[in-house]
């Protein structure tokens, strides 16, 4: 369940810091992604270094990188996961996480998370018991925060009783446990296209756009995190997607109409996001084109990925396609829709300020095979994923 997860896992200056190295490895030996944001306390009792070579990311702890001024952002951070975890969470942060005293990177990702948030405590048992932290802990909870109580046992002070944090293997289970009750695409495959295409005119040229593939990458990593099995065909971008995605490379409109039509057989949904270049060369030409003054290049169309699919379509299979409109766009979109034989179509327009390529939002209109219309507002392209999966789920076969 919490393969493809994203999960923020917030260290503070416990002793029991150390159990957060493992786990760390338990988490990502489940498939999940881990982004460790860690209180300067917190470096005291655990390197950063180990951290960053068991999630693959550099650790977070201040709120910019002194020597370079790159700038971390908890909004981002916020946006990005699908749950946080504060473990080890000493009774000051918990404090601190009660009434909103953002004096630390932790503290501010807190605040800024969307995502549900989980509090393992770890402290003396007296500390433990104190009314503040009891009201800090209630607090918490009136919130809609989860807390994993701690357990009884010997405590670093020597003395025993509740205080120890929970064993990382239980944390898991209760993660676990937790997501399934959302999973809301378990045991369904989910197919994706994103980016553009590049149509090649010689080595060094190419016919393209500016599709960088954000609103494709944004749904797949949506639907993996509700549990689906996500294979993602990606063109040329610059952007990388959790471990738990099957990420297909392609170039040209040719190769991900091939690769999408041997896999869309064995799919349940496919959204079709990528900016497809409607044309080709006619030739290509083996070496780098001279300057000779005028130029003509004749174009020949490329295989309609969409339509090709929903030719196939099967009664049971969610096809769903993208429209980039300038003109008459709903009418287009709906034409659209029809002609490819598609359950619903994203409809962006270009003369939206904020949406469409290179945006880090997006505003959509959805239209389905009947004529129903849901229209969002500029969102995060993050949040309008979690639209588009929100809505494929009230289709789901």
């Amino acid at each position: 369940m919490l393969k493809g997860k994203h999960i923020i896992l917030g260290i503070t200056g416990s002793i029991a810091a150390y159990k957060a190295a493992y786990l760390t490895r338990l988490l990502i030996k489940k498939g999940a992604e881990v982004q460790i944001v860690i209180t300067p306390a917190g470096k005291e009792f655990i390197t950063p270094v180990t951290l960053s070579a068991l999630t693959g990311k550099p650790v977070v702890s201040e709120f910019f990188t002194a020597n370079s001024g790159e700038w971390h952002s908890h909004v981002d951070l916020g946006l990005w996961a699908d749950a946080m975890i504060v473990a080890p969470a000493t009774a000051s942060t918990i404090a601190k996480m009660a009434n909103g005293v953002a004096d630390n990177m932790l503290i501010t990702t807190y605040l800024s998370a969307k995502a549900p948030v989980f509090v393992a405590p770890a402290m003396d048992l007296d500390m433990y018991k104190h009314p503040s932290t009891q009201a800090n802990l209630k607090k918490l909870q009136s919130y809609g925060n989860y807390i994993i109580e701690p357990a009884s046992g010997f405590l670093a002070s020597g003395l025993e009783g509740k205080g120890r944090m929970e064993e990382p293997e239980k944390i898991v289970e209760y993660l676990e446990q937790f997501f399934s009750k959302g999973a809301l695409f378990a045991g369904k495959r989910v197919m994706v296209t994103a980016g553009p295409t590049y149509e090649k005119i010689d080595p060094v040229r190419f016919i393209g756009n500016y599709s960088s593939g954000k609103m494709g990458y944004a749904i797949a990593e949506a639907f993996a995190s509700q549990g689906a099995e996500v294979t993602l065909i990606s063109g040329p971008v610059n952007l990388s997607c959790s471990s738990a995605i099957e990420r297909i490379d392609v170039k040209s409109a040719k190769e991900m109409c091939a690769v999408a039509m041997s896999k869309f057989e064995t799919s349940d949904i496919a959204i079709m996001c990528a900016a497809v270049a409607d044309y080709a060369p006619k030739e290509y030409s083996t070496s780098k084109i001279k300057r000779h003054g005028e130029m003509t290049v004749e174009l020949v169309p490329n295989p309609d990925i969409a339509a090709t699919l929903g030719a196939v379509k099967k009664e049971n299979q969610i096809l769903a396609g993208f429209a980039l409109e300038s003109d008459d766009e709903e009418s287009n979109a709906t034409l659209k829709l029809q002609k490819k034989n598609l359950d619903f179509i994203v409809l962006n327009s270009l003369a939206d300020k904020g949406a469409c390529f290179g945006y880090d939002t997006n505003k959509i209109t959805i239209i389905s095979k009947n004529g129903e219309k849901e229209s969002y507002p500029l969102k995060n392209k993050k949040e309008v994923a979690q639209d588009i999966v929100a809505y494929t789920l009230k289709l789901k076969k």
